[in-house]
């Protein structure tokens, strides 16, 4: 199986820049407004002082103590609860996305994403099917499957919860868009469900987490289940055209376990990609932000 190493970062963004990182911190700007939340993984130095940081944010994510996920936001000055960002890249791809700040230091956006945004843009384009079926699961606020919608695929976006999907409407609606289908589900169960209904899909996207809940209290744990989660998506991608997009965001994970997962469950694949997304502060510095594997036959 040839594949291609990569090393991605995202080159459209005009309403997201990461200024600074350092300090298990990383301070960047959202259209207008400029926050600090905390980074695992930026464990070098800051180049702006702390007092720079201070006068540049507009809010700063305080974790618990007992909990790094979870915590609240301190306003440093004036900031609204909910805005809005814009993405557009070269080939044409617009999207207008809600942001909030959450309790979990999350804002319903990872633009590290958005080269799989372009991705699965310009493999929609290139397809030779009219309205070819992408299944989005671990959706979240669902710029993925905006980004499908706008391209003319049928969207399945499914998630857990059932505000993620609200907000994920709330950014189709934004963009100008229509017609996504809506799942609250526990990712596993609908993929074996759709299974034994013979049911297939021209692109799957799956970004799953390190841990999660289904709404029934599911529980999911990515190293014991993503490879089972592999081999059913393996009989619902569709043999002549396809595209899978696997993203993951965990500590332990090298992209070549992901290598390892999809040889095992799908075989050699055409145009095989995987290695790791980053983003790259003002400073030169680069703040990896998970793996990924991609492949795609048009």
């Amino acid at each position: 199986m040839k594949e291609t190493i990569l090393s991605l970062c995202p080159i459209y963004w005009e309403d997201y820049e990461l200024i600074d990182t350092g300090g298990f911190e990383k301070l960047e700007r959202f259209g207008p407004y400029i926050l600090s939340r905390p980074e695992p993984q930026a464990i070098w130095d800051k180049s702006l002082s702390e007092e720079e940081w201070r006068k540049l944010s507009h809010a700063h994510f305080a974790k618990e103590k007992n909990n790094p996920e979870k915590g609240q936001w301190k306003e440093l000055s004036k900031i609204p609860h909910n805005w809005q960002v814009k993405y557009k890249n070269q080939d044409g791809l617009k999207m207008k996305l809600n942001l909030a700040m959450t309790s979990f230091k999350h804002i319903g956006l990872f633009p590290e994403q958005a080269v799989n945004w372009d991705y699965i843009s310009d493999t929609l384009k290139a397809f030779p099917v009219k309205n070819p079926k992408v299944l989005n699961l671990f959706a979240y606020t669902g710029a993925a499957s905006v980004a499908a919608r706008a391209c003319g695929a049928d969207v399945t976006h499914l998630d857990s919860v059932k505000q993620v999907v609200t907000w994920s409407k709330h950014n189709m609606e934004a963009s100008g868009l229509e017609g996504i289908r809506w799942i609250v589900d526990d990712a596993m169960k609908f993929i074996r469900r759709e299974v034994r209904r013979g049911n297939t899909y021209h692109g799957i996207i799956l970004d799953p987490p390190a841990y999660g809940r289904g709404p029934d209290g599911e529980k999911w744990i990515l190293e014991e289940q993503i490879n089972e989660m592999l081999k059913l998506c393996a009989q619902l991608l569709d043999p002549n055209q396809h595209f899978l997009i696997l993203n993951m965001y965990s500590l332990s994970f090298s992209s070549m376990i992901a290598a390892n997962l999809i040889q095992s469950n799908f075989g050699d694949v055409a145009n095989a990609e995987h290695g790791e997304l980053y983003l790259k502060d003002k400073y030169g510095k680069k703040l990896p932000l998970g793996i990924f594997y991609r492949f795609r036959k048009v």
